[in-house]
């Protein structure tokens, strides 16, 4: 095992701040996101990632990096991560699990939308591959869903309760390394449907994050 989560970690995790986004926070409109980061740990040190509106329109939001932390701990070529999360119910929430570094190397373990009820984005943004898996019958709101993607130098794989779901035959290349980053965005509305009046908070919990190394 190279890495087990402890989201409690100061040395582990960084948290309220990446370079994922402009100048390292706290906002990122340009990506259609409300997300205004916090490092308060009631937001993300329990596993229970949150958001809750601001009076601005913005919403507090929590997120959890390797990047910059004392451990440092990067992901590498032929890495397994395996998770397990529970998705939001509300509309607009964002959560993601994903990869970044210096403004490149991003794999996205998933990300979630509540308006695509039964659907989870799988993604390789290093070298081009994406799949929309669907599954009413185990991915829907509030539902607790099993993750696991192995990044191949040649070829990422996403498993989905234990099932494969896409290989993307196109991998990551042997060098690549990367921080992790455990989110939950907020969306404003372009791409997705922003949160009505009514909603005021959301939440997603992620029970374990690891990391084995062949």
């Amino acid at each position: 095992m190279a890495f087990t989560a402890d989201f409690g970690s100061t040395t582990q995790w960084v948290a309220g701040r990446s370079w994922a986004y402009p100048n390292g926070g706290p906002v990122n409109p340009g990506d259609n996101k409300l997300d205004h980061l916090v490092a308060d740990p009631a937001y993300s040190r329990s596993g229970v990632f949150r958001a809750t509106r601001r009076t601005d329109g913005n919403w507090n939001a929590g997120l959890l990096t390797t990047e910059g932390s004392d451990e440092g701990f990067m992901m590498q070529a032929g890495d397994l991560l395996e998770t397990r999360v529970r998705l939001p119910v509300e509309m607009g929430a964002w959560p993601a699990i994903w990869t970044w570094r210096d403004g490149d190397q991003e794999i996205d373990v998933f990300e979630y939308h509540p308006d695509n009820p039964d659907l989870l984005e799988l993604s390789n943004h290093v070298r081009g591959g994406s799949h929309y898996y669907r599954n009413a019958a185990t991915i829907r709101p509030g539902g607790w869903v099993d993750l696991a993607v192995e990044c191949g130098s040649r070829s990422v794989v996403w498993w989905v309760n234990g099932t494969k779901v896409f290989t993307d035959r196109r991998g990551v290349g042997r060098r690549w390394r990367a921080a992790l980053i455990v989110n939950l965005s907020v969306c404003a509305g372009r791409y997705h449907p922003a949160p009505p009046p009514e909603i005021t908070k959301m939440s997603y919990e992620v029970a374990y994050l690891r990391v084995r190394r062949p």
